[in-house]
């Protein structure tokens, strides 16, 4: 597998050093969302310890589902994110503002949300705002004081991490990074 010098041919050496500076950048991203909500927005409004944590992870999360090997890749998987999120988290505040956690009410949210983005032809975004609706509904009845601020502080979390993500693939295709560079086919698709 490897040359005489065990480093490997050059196409794998490329392919190993795009694969760590890819690593890296998504570490930084995700402690820049992390931090973000943990350490910085917690002096304009904090809820709770646990709460403060919990949008920390949420971000970090948005931040990983955003970042892709492009810019344009991570800009898609934004507006995907997006479309989801903003489904799953109107409903949630809908049923919070009237109604506590229950498991019947999750799964109707969950239900409602597949079928209003299967009729909008966004069928591709039914898994993240079943994930969305079910972690937003669950904290809320983990923490059911003013539950329908739930929704609004994970709609924050979702859109720092999202903006940090593709913040840093931009940052990556500006910077030259390997990982980020359009190759040959792609400027010939473009």
């Amino acid at each position: 597998m490897g040359t005489q010098d065990g480093i490997g041919t050059r196409p794998q050496r490329e392919t190993v050093g795009r694969a760590v500076g890819q690593g890296v950048e998504l570490t930084v991203a995700c402690l820049i969302s992390y931090a973000l909500i943990t350490k910085i927005l917690i002096r304009v409004y904090s809820v709770s310890r646990e709460d403060d944590l919990l949008g920390g992870m949420w971000a970090v999360i948005a931040t990983v589902f955003v970042y892709r090997e492009s810019y344009q890749k991570s800009v898609s998987a934004a507006i995907s994110r997006m479309s989801a999120t903003v489904l799953s988290f109107a409903l949630c505040l809908i049923y919070l503002l009237f109604l506590p956690f229950h498991a019947l009410g999750m799964a109707a949210l969950i239900g409602i949300g597949a079928v209003v983005l299967i009729l909008a032809d966004r069928s591709e975004d039914v898994i993240t705002a079943s994930i969305t609706t079910t972690v937003v509904m669950v904290v809320a009845g983990i923490t059911p004081q003013h539950a329908w601020t739930q929704p609004i502080l994970r709609l924050l979390d979702t859109n720092i991490g999202m903006a940090v993500g593709i913040a840093a693939a931009w940052a990556s295709l500006k910077l030259g990074s390997q990982t980020h560079r359009r190759s040959p086919a792609t400027v010939r698709e473009s």
